[in-house]
């Protein structure tokens, strides 16, 4: 949505947006230079409040987290509210709104996936897990089955891409529900988890 309808830039893919930015400031294309400055600036500020949300807090997916994630749900509320209100066809302004609000619920998420703890954990930026993934395939392929992880990450980049623009394309108006339906399910599911009480260890028994 954010290439195609909210003038180019990514939302969370800083090195595509910093290659959009020289190219912008090259041609003079003013309207491309302010998305991509929008979406670099607004990403980093998501990335800083994750941060300090999370500061102190122990590696895992923990209460801390969800609540990082919660602020994420309600940015990309906004975002769909504001789709709505514009028909799917938001105006410049609009859309460097929108475009600011996404960047921004994309650096919070990675701060929140960076915070668990488990390496190369992004679920924005993939370019080192699909490194990571060739070197293994290159020397020596018994090395894949320790990447699945990364494999399955990589894999579902590319089914959320396909399935957000096929929703642009055949329903645009609902394209922002998907991502609010997945995080919405992501935050449940974990505080269930995470609050669910562990079963009491049974007592030795006295003999």
């Amino acid at each position: 949505m954010a290439l195609s309808r909210l003038g180019g830039p990514f939302a969370s893919v800083i090195t595509g947006n910093l290659i959009q930015l020289g190219r912008a400031v090259v041609t003079s294309n003013g309207r491309l230079a302010a998305s991509t400055s929008t979406s670099i600036a607004s990403y980093a500020l998501g990335v800083a409040i994750g941060t300090v949300m999370l500061r102190g807090s122990l590696p895992g997916w923990r209460l801390r987290t969800c609540v990082v994630a919660s602020v994420e749900l309600l940015l990309l509320v906004g975002i769909l509210v504001g789709w709505l209100i514009t028909s799917g066809s938001p105006g410049t302004g609009q859309a460097l709104f929108l475009l600011a609000l996404a960047a921004t619920a994309m650096g919070l998420q990675s701060a929140a996936t960076l915070s668990t703890g488990v390496p190369e954990a992004s679920t924005t930026y993939m370019t080192g897990t699909f490194t990571s993934f060739m070197r293994a395939v290159a020397t020596d392929p018994h090395l894949i089955v320790a990447a699945e992880a990364g494999i399955a990450r990589l894999l579902s980049l590319l089914a959320g891409a396909v399935i957000g623009a096929l929703i642009l394309k055949f329903a645009p108006l609902w394209t922002p529900v998907f991502p609010v339906v997945l995080i919405a399910g992501t935050v449940v599911l974990a505080a269930a988890l995470i609050l669910e009480p562990s079963s009491p260890k049974p007592r030795p028994s006295k003999s």
